[in-house]
C-alpha cells in the first residue's frame, strides 16, 4: 500500500474499525513522518481487536457450554423414559 494515497489509507482504517478519533491521530502522526508511531498506535488498535475477539470466544465457550449441557439433560431424559 502506497502510505502517500489518503483514500487507501482512511478506507483500510474504517475496514478495521478504527475510529474516527483514531483515523484524525492517525494522519496527524503522519503528517509529522513519524512511521514508528504509526506502527506502535495499529499494534496497540491491533491488540485491542484482539482482546475483543477473545472476550467473545469466552461467551461463545460459556454458550457451548450451556447448549451441551442441555443436550446432556435430554438425552439422561430420553434414557429414562425407555
Amino acid at each position: 500500500m502506497d502510505l502517500k494515497n489518503y483514500k487507501d489509507i482512511l478506507q483500510n482504517l474504517k475496514d478495521a474499525a478504527c475510529s474516527d478519533e483514531f483515523i484524525e491521530e492517525f494522519f496527524r502522526i503522519r503528517e509529522h513522518g513519524n512511521y514508528k508511531m504509526l506502527v506502535q498506535l495499529l499494534y496497540k488498535h491491533k491488540s485491542q481487536l484482539l482482546e475483543a475477539l477473545h472476550d467473545s470466544q469466552k461467551k461463545i465457550d460459556c454458550l457451548d457450554y450451556l447448549i451441551f449441557q442441555i443436550d446432556q439433560a435430554v438425552k439422561r431424559e430420553k434414557k429414562e423414559h425407555i
